[in-house]
C-alpha cells in the first residue's frame, strides 16, 4: 500500500480537524495516524468538549496525576463518585504535554460536575492546576474566567510555563495580584481580548499591557457603555502607545479617546454597538489607509460610508449587520463600496430591492468579488419581487463570484421558477456554493442542478460563519 509522507499526512489531517466525525474515524486507522491526530486534538482539547462529557475529560486528566495524588483524590471522593473508582491505567500518550491552550474556564467547568457541598473541590483544582502549570509545559493561549482569584503566577514553574504566551483572554475584574504577576511573566502577548465590566475593573491590566513587546491584536468587549469611564480612558490611552503596531482591533462601544485615529497601520476593524444608540462620530473623516477587513454591527450608515471612503481601496472584506437603513442611505452605502473598494472579495450587506440597479454597478465594479452574503429586504408582498435581482446576479456577477448566501426579511423567498432561470443562466460558470433557507418543496429542484454540476453544495442551515460556505460539522 502506498504510504504518504508523515509531514504530508499531518497537513491533510490538520485540514480535517473541524470535521469531527471524519477526524475521529481517522484515529482508528493505525498507530501512525493516531500519533499525528492526538497532538492536534490535544493542542486545544477544550474546543471539542461537549456538554455532558465533563466527567470523561476529568477522568483522563486525573489519569495523568501521580499515583500518590490520584489515590488521595480517590480516597476523598470515592464515596461520592463511582466513576472515579477503580484502577487507572497509564495513558497511551502524555496528552497534556500536547496542550497549548490553558482554558481555566473549562477546567472550572469540568470540576463543577462535583457538587459544591464537597469542600475538597479545592484540592482537585489545586492538583489539576499543578498538573497543567509546571516547568515541563509551555502554553501559547490562556483563558481566565470572570472574578478569578487563584494566584496561578505563584505555582512553581509558572514563569516557564506562561513565558511564551501569545494570547490572553480575560476579564478586567480578576484579582489585581494575578494581573500584576502575569505582567512580570508574560511579555510576548500578541493578541489580547478583554471583557470589561460595570465596576471593580482592575488597573493591573494596564501594567500588563505596558509590559508587552509584540501586541498587535486587541479586542475590547464592554458590558456597559458609561460606567467607570475613567477606567475606560486609562485603558484606551495605554493601548494608544502601541499605535504603530496594532493591526487588528475590535470595539463594542464608542471610544472615549482618539484611539481609532491613532491606529494608522490598522488592517482589521470590528465595531459592534451592543447599546444601539451611539453616534460613533469618531468614524467621520477617520482615515485608515491600510484597512482590509471591516466588520460592523449596529453602526450608523452615514459614518460607515465616511469610513469606507477613507480606506484607500484596500478593503477586501466588508460585513455590515443590524443597521437601520433608509432607501437613500442604502443606495449611498452601495455606491461608497463600488466606488472605493475595487479589490473587494467578500461582502455581507443588506440590499433593498429598490436599489438593485445600484447593486448591479457594484457587481460590475468589484471584479474580485468571490463571496456574497445578501440580506434582502422589501415590503412588497409580490412573489416575483426578487426576480430582477436574480437576473442581475446571473448577468453581471464577476467571474470569481460563486459563493452565495441569501437571508430574507419578512418571510419572503425566491420563486421556484426564478431560481430555475437563475441556475439555467449559470451554466458554464464555476459551480456555486449556495446557502438559502428554502423549504422541502425546493428539494428536487436543488438536486437536479447539483446533478448537473451547477450547484456544488447547497445548505439551508446557518450553523457556520458568515464567510464560511462549507459547514463546519459539530
Amino acid at each position: 500500500m502506498f504510504k504518504l509522507n508523515r509531514d504530508i499526512l499531518y497537513l491533510i489531517l490538520k485540514e480535517l480537524q473541524d470535521d469531527k466525525k471524519s477526524f475521529y474515524k481517522c484515529l482508528l486507522v493505525n498507530r501512525t495516524w493516531s500519533e499525528i491526530i492526538i497532538p492536534i486534538l490535544w493542542k486545544n482539547p477544550w474546543k471539542y468538549l461537549k456538554k455532558g462529557n465533563e466527567k470523561l475529560l476529568l477522568n483522563v486528566i486525573i489519569s495523568h496525576l501521580s499515583e500518590e495524588s490520584r489515590n488521595n483524590l480517590m480516597l476523598i471522593l470515592s464515596e461520592h463518585y463511582n466513576y472515579l473508582k477503580g484502577s487507572y491505567q497509564k495513558p497511551l500518550f502524555d496528552y497534556i504535554s500536547f496542550c497549548k491552550h490553558l482554558n481555566l474556564n473549562e477546567i472550572k467547568r469540568i470540576i463543577n460536575v462535583i457538587p459544591d457541598k464537597i469542600y475538597e473541590i479545592s484540592i482537585i483544582r489545586n492538583e489539576i492546576l499543578k498538573l497543567f502549570i509546571n516547568e515541563n509545559r509551555v502554553f501559547t493561549h490562556l483563558y481566565i474566567p470572570h472574578q478569578f482569584d487563584y494566584q496561578i503566577h505563584l505555582i512553581p514553574g509558572a514563569k516557564v510555563c506562561l513565558s511564551e504566551l501569545q494570547l490572553l483572554r480575560c476579564h478586567t475584574t480578576i484579582d489585581d495580584k494575578i494581573l500584576t504577576g502575569l505582567s512580570e511573566i508574560c511579555k510576548s502577548i500578541k493578541k489580547l481580548e478583554l471583557f470589561i465590566g460595570w465596576s471593580n475593573n482592575k488597573y493591573g491590566i494596564v501594567k500588563l499591557i505596558e509590559n508587552q513587546k509584540k501586541l498587535f491584536d486587541i479586542r475590547l468587549n464592554y458590558y456597559y457603555s458609561r460606567a467607570n469611564e475613567s477606567f475606560f480612558e486609562v485603558l484606551e490611552n495605554s493601548l494608544i502607545k502601541y499605535s504603530n503596531n496594532i493591526q487588528s482591533f475590535k470595539l463594542t462601544k464608542q471610544p472615549i479617546t482618539n484611539i481609532l485615529s491613532s491606529f494608522v497601520n490598522l488592517k482589521r476593524l470590528e465595531l459592534h454597538d451592543g447599546f444601539h444608540y451611539m453616534p460613533w462620530n469618531c468614524l467621520e473623516n477617520l482615515s485608515l489607509p491600510f484597512l482590509q477587513v471591516l466588520r460592523a454591527i449596529g453602526i450608523p450608515v452615514k459614518v460607515l460610508i465616511s469610513l469606507i471612503e477613507n480606506t484607500s481601496g484596500h478593503l477586501i472584506e466588508i460585513k455590515i449587520d443590524d443597521t437601520i437603513y433608509s432607501g437613500i442611505n442604502n443606495a449611498m452605502l452601495i455606491q461608497a463600496i463600488y466606488k472605493n473598494c475595487p479589490n473587494l472579495s467578500y461582502l455581507k450587506l443588506l440590499v433593498k430591492i429598490s436599489n438593485k440597479l445600484e447593486f448591479e454597478k457594484l457587481l460590475i465594479n468589484c471584479q474580485y468579488l468571490n463571496g456574497l452574503f445578501l440580506i434582502l429586504e422589501s415590503y412588497n408582498d409580490q412573489s416575483d419581487i426578487y426576480d430582477g435581482l436574480l437576473k442581475i446576479l446571473a448577468k453581471s456577477s464577476p467571474t470569481n463570484l460563486f459563493k452565495f448566501k441569501f437571508k430574507f426579511c419578512y418571510n419572503r423567498n425566491f420563486k421556484s421558477d426564478s431560481l430555475k432561470l437563475f441556475f439555467d443562466d449559470w451554466k458554464g460558470r464555476h459551480p456555486m456554493l449556495l446557502q438559502c433557507a428554502l423549504n422541502d418543496d425546493y428539494y428536487d429542484l436543488i438536486e437536479k442542478y447539483k446533478a448537473e454540476g451547477i450547484i456544488k453544495r447547497y445548505d439551508n442551515k446557518a450553523s457556520y460563519d458568515d464567510f464560511e460556505w462549507i459547514e463546519k460539522r459539530v
